[in-house]
């Protein structure tokens, strides 16, 4: 070959590389992702249609919902539920719940698979805030006349519940945001935000609430309302503030649309008394007893889907704090301030 000729070769063996270099596709970003970690409240037990393989098969009962909010706030292309129905702080940071990992171990998966924006946190409930056994306390009361009321019972503990509460949500703070640096997330590049708990029931039930669904007192539902739930809003608050969480506070979201608010049980936004056979054919004999009852005092597919704007909300307007309070045509409004 003429050895003028290979200069003018190199000029096209060069230009056809380059070509094909810059048609290859670049190694595609990450998608952005949110991701909801917690119990009952954040995977959507309540809302239905649960996700298989959490439904009570293997006996793992997460009941995780493709309506829970975290789904509903449309924030990212991918929306994670690693909440855990039951599940309590532990749960979060160390142990097996259901056969599962710990969820900060499935959180550290997930922050590498995909760009985490947001970190949605809603636990507390069944630590030594006890919500469930308390509300098992407060029917008791109701179903017996000569069991004293949950509001004098419960009521001298709540304090010392409410402090433990909050020096275990504190430690769960804490290891979320270590496990997200561990993944290589620094300070600015995700959020996260603490969430508190929409109160159930409330005095203003419906006639015959007790054979409605809805076996609290007046007097005991009234006192969950105005004085537990917001205890544990103010320990969470508090938690949020001692460790630069964004908090987002539930307190009055379902209000208006509690359980037995309304003769229709179809526009209450809180769950009544239910059994679900359901669970028998999904988790066999495992089922019996509370799991039948599982989804009994939870929010339902619409408080999920009004929850999930007004959490979409928030996030999106940078705020430190924030509650979902009703008003607006979708049920909820966004305040900045404390309700």
């Amino acid at each position: 070959m003429p050895r003028a000729v290979l200069p003018a070769l190199a000029v096209i063996v060069t230009a056809v590389v380059l070509a094909v270099a810059a048609a290859a596709p670049a190694s595609a970003a990450p998608q952005t992702a949110v991701v909801a970690l917690g119990d009952s409240a954040a995977s959507g037990e309540g809302a239905g249609d649960y996700a298989p393989g959490t439904r009570g098969e293997g006996g793992d009962w997460c009941h995780r919902s493709p309506r829970a909010y975290i789904q509903a706030a449309r924030l990212a292309p991918v929306a994670i539920d690693l909440a855990c129905s039951g599940a309590d702080t532990a749960d979060i940071t160390a142990t097996r719940q259901y056969g599962e990992p710990a969820q900060v171990t499935q959180l550290a998966d997930v922050a590498r698979r995909y760009r985490v924006t947001t970190v949605v946190l809603q636990i507390g409930a069944n630590d030594d805030a006890a919500l469930v056994a308390t509300g098992v306390t407060c029917i008791r009361a109701f179903l017996d006349v000569l069991t004293p009321p949950c509001r004098q019972t419960v009521g001298p503990l709540v304090p010392q519940r409410m402090a433990a509460t909050a020096a275990k949500v504190e430690k769960t703070v804490g290891t979320v945001k270590a496990t997200m640096q561990r993944a290589g997330y620094g300070d600015g590049a995700w959020r996260l935000v603490l969430a508190s708990y929409a109160a159930p029931v409330t005095e203003r039930m419906i006639p015959l609430n007790g054979v409605q669904g809805c076996p609290y007192s007046r007097a005991d539902a009234q006192w969950g309302r105005t004085v537990l739930f917001p205890a544990l809003s103010d320990a969470l608050r508090g938690v949020a503030a001692r460790t630069g969480a964004a908090f987002l506070d539930l307190l009055r979201a379902t209000e208006g649309h509690e359980a037995c608010t309304h003769l229709d049980p179809a526009q209450d936004w809180q769950r009544r008394v239910t059994v679900d056979p359901r669970a028998l054919v999904y988790g066999g004999l495992d089922a019996v007893g509370y799991h039948l009852a599982q989804e009994s005092f939870h929010p339902t597919a619409a408080a999920h889907a009004a929850i999930g704007r007004c959490l979409a909300a928030f996030v999106r307007s940078g705020d430190a704090t924030g509650a979902c309070v009703p008003g607006g045509p979708d049920g909820l409004v966004l305040r900045p301030n404390r309700v």
